[in-house]
């Protein structure tokens, strides 16, 4: 405790210095913010590159100084943009006296500078700009971290993102990679001819699906409102418009638990192709994933937390037949509700009130024995109908249906269903999942708007929703959602 207190009284008297700092600068006309721009011609980058392009050339590099080493009549410095660090040297010979004497009062670690100057390569090789002008572009008047220790707590980390940024390149890298991520899936659907729509986030009713719903007001309609728990409704909709290829990249909201796996808040991309089936979806998935391993990676093969994944190869099974490999129980022999509950009795299972069917069974033996055994590429595909409102019977089995999800790493990072394009089908089924969850207390209502557009017909259509957050955990080794999430959701301190 003591500890705390002492590093407390000392940030607070860093912060001290610094506004007096900011006062004795504004004083003598030297206001730190009154700068509104700066012409940056190059950044930390040309240290990557071929230096001769370089070499004594004129650049003006602008960023975060991190690091200051004085040495009398000259110092050498580090400044950090969005590429990197890159050293400054600064003689008072070439920016002056009064600059000279600035730098080493009135700067601080953390302070944003410009720096015009010339490129070149010192006797150890580091790539360097020698300045000659120096300018101070905004005060800092809050001390960073203590440069070796950084951010250790992993909470403070999360709520005070703009410091682990400034402090951790790693970090910067992951959400470098997340744009390209989401960048190559757009690319793969836009050069297949897929058109990007946008659709309400504010929804007038809560749907009967499983999961919960943010709730709010719109005071001038006087109505309660939901924030959407999927994009599916709407988009299946356009696709009874006329656009055959539609998806949408968004944040969902789902007001739920939170884990390494789950935020309130998330995005998705979902994807519907009219004339296709679940199968069909298959390949396009594993297209789509390789496409954005490449762009993030380099390769379809990536280390995720010490264990090599081969997006190249995909193994596939039937609900069923996973079962009964990490079970042992194999429910093509089970007919009947009442052997599928011996059954979970006998291996103890246990089944949710109102979740008793052989398909809710064999739904929570999946949960149960083999979904986190599933570590390389995974298909599980055809699915109880019980668990899958939305999606098409099988022709030869009425109790499954035609839907697949997909798993790499034990976790479910994506969903496809033959679309079920019944509307007497899809009103019953979503009837009786209103009515389920009406039974637990919850409010549901029927989409009728869905079901009319469903009644002008809608073709054949495969649709894939994918979980981009978890898929960019995998792309950048991140553990956590969090760590993917450049402002997760927290409970707020006191």
């Amino acid at each position: 405790m003591e500890e705390n207190t002492n590093a407390e009284e000392e940030l607070l008297e860093q912060a001290r210095v610094r506004r007096e700092k900011l006062a004795k600068l504004t004083e003598e006309g030297n206001d730190p913010y009154r700068k509104t721009s700066y012409p940056v011609s190059a950044d930390s980058s040309l240290t990557k590159g071929d230096f001769s392009a370089w070499e004594g050339k004129e650049v003006c590099v602008a960023g975060r100084l991190m690091s200051r080493r004085i040495m009398g009549k000259a110092s050498f410095s580090h400044i950090s943009d969005r590429n990197g660090q890159l050293q400054v040297y600064i003689t008072r010979q070439d920016v002056g006296e009064d600059v000279y004497t600035a730098y080493k009062k009135d700067f601080d670690i953390g302070d944003i500078v410009g720096v015009k100057g010339y490129v070149f390569r010192t006797q150890t090789g580091e790539v360097t700009v020698h300045a000659t002008s120096l300018e101070m572009l905004s005060k800092a008047l809050l001390p960073l971290p203590e440069k070796h220790n950084g951010l250790q707590n992993i909470d403070t980390k999360y709520r005070l993102r703009h410091i682990d940024l400034i402090m951790n390149q790693d970090v910067r890298e992951t959400f470098f990679k997340r744009a390209k991520i989401i960048r190559a899936i757009r690319e793969f659907l836009d050069s297949r001819g897929f058109l990007e729509a946008e659709t309400p986030i504010l929804l007038p009713i809560e749907i009967g699906a499983d999961a919960r719903p943010f709730r709010t007001h719109h005071n001038a309609l006087d109505l309660d409102m939901y924030l959407r728990i999927e994009t599916e409704l709407y988009l299946k909709r356009l696709i009874v418009g006329g656009f055959e290829k539609v998806y949408e990249m968004g944040r969902i909201f789902r007001n739920e638990g939170m884990d390494q796996k789950h935020n309130p808040e998330f995005t998705t991309v979902e994807i519907y192709e009219a004339y296709v089936d679940y199968r069909e979806m298959m390949n396009f998935t594993e297209a789509l994933v390789r496409a954005a391993a490449t762009a993030a990676c380099g390769s379809e093969r990536v280390v995720y937390q010490g264990t090599e994944l081969d997006f190249g190869k995909w193994e596939k099974l039937t609900m069923t037949e996973a079962v009964e490999k990490y079970s042992g129980v194999d429910f093509s022999r089970i007919k009947t509700d009442e052997e599928a509950q011996a059954a979970a009795r006998e291996h103890g299972v246990e089944l949710e009130k109102g979740k008793t069917s052989r398909g809710h069974v064999l739904a929570e033996f999946f949960d149960t024995f083999v979904e986190d055994k599933l570590i390389q590429p995974t298909f599980i595909y055809e699915y109880p109908v019980e668990i899958s409102p939305l999606a098409k019977r099988k022709p030869d089995d009425p109790t499954m249906c035609e839907r697949f999800e997909f798993f790499i790493m034990g976790m479910e990072l994506g969903n496809c269903f033959s679309e079920l394009n019944d509307p007497v089908d899809q009103k019953r089924r979503m009837v009786e999942q209103a009515e389920r969850k009406r039974a637990q207390g919850a409010n549901a209502e029927l989409d009728t708007d869905f079901i009319d557009a469903l009644e002008h017909g809608m073709p054949p259509t495969g649709g894939l929703g994918v979980g981009v957050d978890r898929l960019v955990m995998l792309l950048t080794d991140s553990a956590s959602i969090r760590d993917v999430l450049l402002f997760p959701t927290m409970k707020p301190k006191k």
